[in-house]
């Protein structure tokens, strides 16, 4: 499974934001990386801004390129608004949903709780990272001492997450509900999906 193993505080200080979990190192220098960092005054031109935001949202969700187009393509061939159900597609990956309902501490740890079969949808065993979760959908964590132990842990780490208003979470049995799907408002607020939208259009 293709995944970025590079260093993140370099990510999160191009972007200017906590892409990956901060350290002290991102907290010291939140300017760009490079000896011209500090001072850089650059304009950018509409091309690289667009680049930008498409490659902030592929780390966010921690996609290859191949992966993060191939993506973008399916939503293009679905109806309704390209950049809504983009974002939905991303929101809904089983790895993520894992992620936003606090089993695993970040996404790269969900997407190995998930590789290592730890999940089980509707009754039975999920381990690919990028399954499409859908409304009335039962999340769980697999009945044994490990994977529980593992979720458990998680979740008394992440307790100032609260799960998302599209799902149901039930700590106690270690399992969620997928009611609807989520809508734009309830996507990061930060993501500018349209000038990704363009830049596939070019």
């Amino acid at each position: 499974m293709a995944r970025y193993t590079g260093p993140t505080t370099r990510i999160n200080r191009r972007f200017g934001e906590a892409i990956f979990p901060p350290n002290k190192a991102f907290e010291r220098k939140p300017h760009p990386p490079g000896m011209h960092g500090p001072r850089m005054r650059r304009k950018f031109s509409d091309y690289s801004v667009a680049l930008k935001e498409k490659q902030k949202l592929r780390y966010t969700y921690g996609l290859t390129e191949k992966q993060f187009r191939l993506t973008f393509e399916r939503a293009k061939r679905k109806r309704g608004i390209t950049g809504d159900i983009f974002l939905q597609m991303l929101e809904t990956r089983l790895d993520n949903v894992v992620y936003l309902l606090g089993f695993a501490k970040t996404r790269p740890q969900s997407r190995q709780f998930v590789g290592h079969g730890h999940i089980r949808v509707n009754g039975h065993k999920v381990d690919i990272s990028s399954f499409q979760v859908s409304p009335g959908d039962e999340i769980e964590v697999k009945a044994n001492t490990s994977s529980r132990q593992l979720a458990t842990r998680s979740l008394d780490e992440t307790r100032m997450r609260t799960a998302p208003a599209w799902m149901t979470r039930h700590e106690d049995s270690l399992r969620a509900e997928v009611n609807r799907a989520p809508t734009r408002e309830e996507i990061d607020p930060g993501i500018n999906e349209q000038l990704i939208v363009e830049f596939y259009s070019r």
